[in-house]
């Protein structure tokens, strides 16, 4: 495969949806509340809508964000995240690391995406995914922190190995609700 042009590339940050109240369970546990779960389909609507199904998906791994991606996937495909009438499946990576993550190390994910890799989903947690948005541009960044189901668009101007501080404009911005 053939490195993408930089102005081809879309990173989406995802909050994840709506999840229960913590309780008795680890953090990590949690599930979604079932208002997330029909935020997660609409962001999943949505983005099928604005043509920016992912290539590769990168999800923290704690419950809430998987079930996120799950929600996601049904609402972009209609069809469980094997693939269907929206296209391939993505590539999905979940990744530990991305639970309780400071801008830095979300961005260290991303930074190993493949070069022919076109649109990229990053689904995480407060307060990094919302630092992370403001890293990528600190002048369209929402100053507080995004909501849950909030999705925000950014398009670099360089690769994603070569991605960094002011590096992707925010174009476009959305809070899923189901």
């Amino acid at each position: 495969m053939t490195d993408v042009h930089a102005e081809d590339r879309t990173l989406v940050l995802l909050r994840h949806a709506k999840a229960e109240v913590p309780g008795e369970p680890p953090d990590t546990d949690r599930p979604l509340a079932s208002r997330g779960r029909a935020d997660a389909a609409a962001a999943g609507a949505w983005l099928a809508r604005h043509e920016l199904l992912p290539d590769v998906v990168i999800c923290s791994a704690a419950r809430r964000t998987r079930e996120t991606w799950h929600g996601v996937a049904l609402g972009m495909t209609g069809s469980p995240p094997e693939g269907g009438p929206a296209g391939p499946a993505p590539v999905v990576r979940y990744e530990s690391d991305a639970y309780e993550a400071h801008p830095e190390d979300l961005l260290a994910l991303v930074r190993q995406v493949e070069p022919d890799a076109r649109t990229v989903l990053l689904i995480a947690h407060n307060p990094g995914i919302s630092l992370l948005s403001a890293l990528l541009d600190p002048e369209r960044a929402d100053r507080d922190e995004l909501r849950t189901s909030d999705i925000v668009v950014h398009r670099p101007t360089v690769g994603w190995a070569e991605l960094d501080r002011g590096r992707a404009a925010i174009t476009a911005r959305h809070t899923a609700r189901g």
